[in-house]
């Protein structure tokens, strides 16, 4: 859109993400399609509320320039969402070879006879950028793990990788203390084992000897109890 047949300005709606406590920018760019050097100046309904960067300057022939526009930040929300400030775009034409420094007030005004074209600009509220959902792809229970491309374009499953390795490594270490378990019950089952039958056998001699009157035979019976306890753990084992 244009002034009429000096700058082109886009765009003619000035549209702020609004945010409580923020500021927020939002650009013009003035085209120069003429021969001509032109010079502009920017207004706002609220100066106190909107900062521009730069307000006035001159756009050479066949040219574009930036206008930033600031928001101060605002600590209350404006009722429905709706701004009514409204800004003014003006230009002139100037002499070839003129600077921001060489723009006075004067020049934008009509009642000198100066041909000055106008341009109004509205301003509305959009709402703010959403963020990016904070779940991963891929941590979705039961979907397969997904590969990531980094910034140069190249394909990362690092993350998915070490994932992978680390179950491998708690499995293996599962494994391994449980070969250990049972080789150590093993162990003790054929100490226990070793001990049953030498129980047995002194139970054997004792008998024998209590028949030819040389042992008590509360002794022998106290020994064949322990022999019948330790079979029953054996067996337990």
């Amino acid at each position: 859109m244009n002034t009429g047949d000096l700058l082109q300005i886009e765009p003619l709606e000035l549209q702020f993400p609004f945010e409580l406590k923020k500021q927020i920018s939002c650009s013009l760019q003035l085209s120069n399609k003429s021969d001509n050097y032109v010079a502009f100046k920017v207004k706002t309904t609220n100066p106190k509320k909107y900062c521009v960067r730069p307000n006035t300057g001159v756009v050479l022939p066949h040219s574009t320039c930036d206008v930033i526009v600031t928001m101060q930040a605002q600590k209350e929300a404006p009722a429905d969402m709706q701004c009514r400030d409204k800004f003014l775009l003006q230009c002139v034409v100037v002499s070839p070879g003129s600077t921001a420094k060489d723009i006075t007030a004067e020049m934008f005004s009509k009642e000198s006879g100066n041909h000055v074209e106008e341009c109004k600009l509205r301003v509305s509220y959009v709402p703010p950028p959403q963020p990016p959902s904070p779940v991963r792809e891929g941590s979705e229970e039961g979907s397969s793990p997904r590969a990531t491309v980094s910034d140069n374009g190249t394909v990362n499953q690092t993350s998915d990788f070490n994932t992978i390795s680390k179950g491998l490594l708690d499995q293996q270490e599962s494994s391994t203390e449980v070969k250990a378990l049972i080789s150590r019950l093993t162990d003790e089952k054929r100490s226990a084992i070793q001990q049953n039958n030498k129980l047995q056998q002194e139970l054997e001699l004792l008998r024998r000897r209590s028949r030819g009157g040389g042992i008590p035979f509360m002794y022998v019976i106290i020994v064949g109890l322990i022999g019948l306890m330790l079979g029953y753990l054996l067996k337990r084992t």
